[in-house]
């Protein structure tokens, strides 16, 4: 699959500080601003919001 400038692989941080990380990509179009997801966190064992580190 070929990069793109529209689709930047980001890293989503964890907001309770346990520094575990997930990668995706996101579409610059739809989602300019940082973007913020509920994932699981393994470390704190609940999920919790991640938000995007740049």
């Amino acid at each position: 699959m070929a990069r793109s400038e529209t689709r930047p692989v980001v890293q989503l941080r964890s907001t309770a500080g346990t520094g575990h990380t997930y990668v995706t990509r996101k579409n610059r179009r739809n989602d300019p601003d940082r973007l913020e997801l509920r994932k699981f966190d393994p470390s704190v064992g609940r999920h919790v919001v991640f938000r995007e580190a740049r």
